[in-house]
């Protein structure tokens, strides 16, 4: 049997690793093509020496020489540099699917040239379909390419959905662990850290989402996938604080019944899952014990966690407004990272870059690259003000 091809963008991130676990644990059925990174030119040496891809993609073109050196010793692993080369890459005739886990807005372009070249997409950059979901569902039905969810959310939902065909969803139930802060009140958020924010209690993400995920921005970027992906209006979408993070999320159809997707919190399964989908391979690792815990769900607190109405907002609004709240988002996000703004002000600036951007209500490519510069403009002013 041949093995399926798969190019992974953003392989030294979390997504990146634990998705080479999962090819390592079934290497009789995949393998590596391509590897990507956008700084972590030490790791990606070793993912390359260790799985031996056809290339390796440097985003960071200033970090090229230095990649090149040290994988001096495999002169059959082609290295590329640039922005443009990851779109290219995708395009390799090899490539069976792309493991998108690139981070923001950077994996936009190259998703679209996958898609284009037809590949399988297992979709881990949410921001994809946060700014641009109307023109990638259009290009996948376009170019007949199937697009599987690797978030574990959205990959619980589409379990859900398998064998359902096309019954009527009422309602999907997308849970969220509520992050660091769930049980803090407004004036201690005031004064909340970094090193606070990134002390997830129950996922291992990296940097920008477990931020993301603190201010519940995360969630709120998790409605707009959802929306895209399984077809349904915002307004059927509830999120439920689910601090466990064990029912993954779960869809209520018109009958009234509920199916939900459970298990242990651990991001290898719906990788594996994307990858082996319709079939389901075993995985190691810890299995669910129903009486280990209770488990527990809250409505989310909207005044508290502004960035999740925003992201409703932004979905009523349409067009490119969540185009704009994706680039504030990610400019106050690297602001709090860096200490240049506080906890609750990422959500007053976002607010603000949505009320100064130009608003357009029929975007295509173009009209996301302009508004993704204007946000950004916009949001750092604010945080340099």
């Amino acid at each position: 049997m041949k093995k399926k091809q798969i190019a992974i963008l953003g392989s030294t991130g979390s997504i990146g690793t634990q998705a080479l676990e999962v090819i390592a644990e079934h290497a009789d059925l995949y393998e590596v093509y391509c590897l990507t990174a956008n700084n972590k030119v030490e790791l990606l040496a070793e993912q390359a020496h260790k799985f031996k891809p056809a290339a390796v993609v440097i985003a960071n073109e200033q970090r090229y020489d230095e990649l090149k050196q040290l994988m001096s010793d495999l002169p059959d692993v082609k290295i590329y540099a640039g922005k443009q080369a990851l779109d290219e890459i995708v395009e390799a005739d090899p490539i069976d699917m792309v493991l998108t886990a690139m981070v923001g807005f950077a994996g936009l372009s190259p998703t679209i040239h996958a898609i284009k070249a037809r590949k399988a997409i297992a979709l881990a950059n949410k921001e994809t379909l946060v700014v641009a979901g109307e023109l990638i569902l259009q290009l996948a039905q376009q170019y007949h390419t199937p697009i599987l969810p690797v978030d574990s959310e959205h990959s619980a939902i589409f379990q859900s959905l398998v064998g359902e065909d096309d019954n009527p969803i009422e309602k999907i139930l997308l849970t969220a662990s509520g992050g660091p802060f769930r049980n803090f009140t407004m004036e201690q958020l005031e004064t909340v850290t970094k090193a606070d924010a990134l002390r997830h209690p129950t996922w291992d993400m990296g940097a920008k989402i477990t931020i993301d995920s603190a201010s519940m921005m995360n969630k709120g970027f998790e409605v707009i996938e959802a929306k895209w992906l399984f077809g349904v209006d915002a307004r059927q979408i509830q999120v439920l604080v689910h601090p466990q993070s064990i029912v993954h999320s779960a869809v209520q159809f018109h009958d009234g019944a509920v199916k939900a997707q459970l298990g242990v919190p651990d991001m290898r399964l719906p990788i594996q899952y994307a990858f082996s989908f319709p079939q389901r391979l075993p995985l190691s690792g810890d299995r669910l014990d129903f009486f280990a815990q209770k488990l527990e769900f809250f409505e989310p607190d909207l005044k508290k966690f502004r960035c999740l109405a925003l992201a409703f907002e932004a979905i009523e609004k349409g067009g490119n407004m969540p185009c704009i709240v994706n680039a504030a988002n990610e400019i106050v996000n690297r602001g709090f990272l860096e200490d240049r703004c506080r906890f609750l002000q990422m959500s007053d600036i976002i607010a603000e870059t949505m009320q100064r951007c130009t608003f357009r209500k029929n975007p295509d490519y173009d009209v996301y690259i302009q508004t993704d510069a204007e946000a950004r403009r916009i949001a750092e002013a604010m945080l340099k003000s």
